[in-house]
């Protein structure tokens, strides 16, 4: 049974699921490989890299994840029974599993780097093939090496049958659209391998040092960075055709899309893609992740309902554990769009049958 924690640090349930509902796919559920840690444990820069989110995200919320987040949402990480009996609970048919961000460690020098992504990637498949009627799985990479990356990327569609892999907004300062990436991205396109973008932390350091900021806000506006430089830096032009999901609504993106259509208006140095900025967004994905019935409202008028999929953030305490209860609350929706939210988008980007 869930304990009703909604916004108290757990991850449950909030509602039953209807007895009678549509095919419900989540697409946002997180994984931790054990093996990793154990590999990287006592690492140097590991020790950095933790340091360093303790301090962006500040004191209280770093002594909050340890007394209370973590505790809850590990063993979810880690026990695939919990996970099954959590989706029946939530009205879940299919997750699609990717790595917890925390494993990104884009901090790895190339070796290392091989030995996180082998492991990783290959505990995702087992996990899937263990459970094919439940689960589907997204893989990483190690985006620091982008050769090493493209070649990542075709392993683990090709050898290991993920359905891509999650990355987040920068890597050891890469930007998305750093030219150096191109490789990675034509890989992507060639593969139509999903490419789910999920933040670690945020850049903006110690101003969102309080109040949980480094998370609430930092977050989105990182996937708020990454997804502009993917359109104004002209990576969608180059590689047409590549699958995009944004993780947490796509941030701020989609509500300040006029700010930037007008940028490229005005700006010589913003009229660098070949379309209008919406008309890219229009071509993404989307989770549903944005907590509240009308900023999912805001979130389909803007990018179209064929582009939003239900998404949870499974086992974190910044997630949304009722699915049916939000898309049936959404204003204005149809039963159809409503479909297509839970599960339709999802069976077609991920191809499940």
């Amino acid at each position: 049974m869930w304990v009703h924690l909604c916004g108290e640090g757990g991850a449950p349930c909030c509602a039953p699921a209807p007895v009678t509902r549509p095919f419900t796919v989540d697409v946002h559920c997180h994984v931790v490989t054990l093996a990793v840690e154990a590999l990287v444990a006592g690492h140097p820069d590991r020790r950095a890299e933790a340091a360093a989110m303790q301090a962006a995200m500040g004191p209280a919320s770093a002594a909050h994840n340890q007394a209370v987040m973590l505790p809850q949402a590990l063993p979810r990480l880690m026990n695939m029974a919990q996970r099954l009996a959590d989706m029946d609970a939530m009205g879940v048919d299919v997750q699609v599993l990717s790595p917890s961000p925390h494993q990104y460690h884009y901090w790895a020098e190339p070796a290392l780097a091989e030995e996180i992504v082998a492991l990783q990637n290959a505990h995702i498949a087992a996990l899937c093939a263990a459970h094919p009627d439940r689960l589907r799985g997204l893989g990483t990479v190690a985006l620091q090496h982008p050769p090493r990356a493209a070649a990542q990327l075709a392993h683990a569609v090709q050898g290991l049958g993920l359905q891509g892999v999650e990355i987040s907004t920068s890597a050891a300062g890469l930007e998305l659209d750093d030219p150096a990436l191109d490789p990675f991205w034509a890989m992507a396109a060639a593969l139509q391998a999903v490419i789910f973008i999920h933040p670690f932390g945020t850049q903006l350091g110690s101003r969102l040092a309080t109040h949980y900021l480094s998370n609430t806000i930092g977050q989105p506006l990182e996937t708020t960075v990454a997804l502009s430089r993917l359109i104004f830096g002209g990576v969608l032009d180059r590689h047409p055709g590549l699958r995009i999901l944004a993780a947490h609504g796509g941030g701020y993106l989609p509500t300040c899309l006029g700010r930037s259509a007008h940028a490229r208006a005005v700006r010589p140095e913003a009229a660098t893609m070949a379309r209008a900025p919406r008309d890219y967004l229009r071509e993404m994905f989307f989770d549903t992740v944005v907590h509240e019935p009308m900023a999912l409202r805001h979130l389909i008028e803007a990018v179209g309902a064929s582009q939003v999929l239900m998404g949870t953030d499974y086992p974190f305490d910044m997630g949304h554990y009722a699915p049916h209860a939000l898309m049936a609350a959404i204003p204005g929706i149809t039963e159809a769009e409503r479909a297509q939210l839970l599960g339709g988008n999802a069976r077609r980007l991920f191809g499940l049958g």
